[in-house]
């Protein structure tokens, strides 16, 4: 018979997640195939779990993927897993489970932590809709699109982010969303240095921006625009800024002002600007 390939979840932080089916699993596969093996064998060891481990990350996961199908094909099961979290999720082993699937072989999924489900339960924000995007661009312009995209969006966005790109972002979320929109910045989910840092777009920029560093995984999420939040006519809008131009504030300043003023992201007084022309 063919064997399995199970895609199981571990802990984001807290060993004591890892949960009891998934240390069964572990133990009896034939081979784990992990991001970093020094990395998964720390998980393992103090779990009792003696099964070889094998890498598989992005750059060998094409290669990867065709060898451990081959195994399976002749029996073996396979545990596939992530440093951290629920694998396929930001993280590699598409290629795995999609061939596996097309070789008729069975794919058994082992719930358990994910940094984006543990962040948005405790944030605060709305959970009946969400989007989560993976990571963001790297490049402020790039980011920037990426957000503005979602604007006027009716779910709770969800990213992650990388500690020494987290003020950089906020400051593009802050200039794209306006200063009142609702943010939250989950740090170092389960661990002993867990914290939520939630307020307005302003007020969480301000907050980071002063620190000396920051370290640990970084899960951004940004509220939905609200229903009561309306946005004043464009034609006022349009009006406000010619004002400010004509008082002789350089067009782009008059531009931020008012979206200040009205807890407005900039992208939304250049599209009222855009539909006069």
């Amino acid at each position: 018979m063919a064997g399995t390939l199970f895609v199981v979840a571990t802990p984001i932080g807290n060993r004591e997640d890892l949960t009891g089916r998934a240390i069964r699993t572990l133990r009896e596969v034939s081979v784990i195939a992990c991001e970093d093996t020094r990395q998964t064998r720390k998980l393992l060891d103090p779990a009792g779990i003696e099964t070889p481990v094998i890498s598989y990350y992005e750059q060998n996961e094409a290669a990867r993927a065709a060898e451990l199908v081959a195994r399976m094909e002749r029996g073996e099961s396979v545990a596939l897993v992530s440093d951290a979290g629920t694998p396929l999720i930001s993280d590699p082993g598409y290629r795995l489970v999609r061939l596996a699937l097309d070789r008729g072989l069975s794919v058994v999924p082992i719930p358990g932590p994910s940094a984006l489900a543990t962040a948005l339960s405790a944030s605060g924000l709305a959970t009946d809709t969400f989007r989560f995007g993976g990571f963001l661009p790297p490049k402020s312009a790039r980011r920037r699109a990426e957000l503005a995209r979602w604007v006027d969006s009716p779910d709770t966005l969800i990213y992650y982010e990388a500690p020494h790109r987290i003020v950089e972002t906020l400051a593009d979320v802050l200039e794209v969303f306006g200063p009142d929109r609702a943010v939250v910045v989950a740090r170092e989910l389960t661990k002993l240095h867990e914290e939520f840092t939630r307020g307005a777009a302003s007020s969480v920029w301000r907050n980071y921006s002063q620190r000396e560093s920051i370290k640990g995984e970084i899960t951004l999420l940004i509220g939905k625009r609200e229903a009561a939040a309306e946005a004043p006519p464009r034609e006022q809008l349009r009006e406000d800024v010619e004002r400010l131009v004509e008082e002789g504030v350089p067009r782009m300043s008059a531009i931020k002002q008012v979206a200040q003023r009205h807890s407005l992201g900039k992208r939304e007084v250049y599209k009222a600007l855009e539909e006069e022309q």
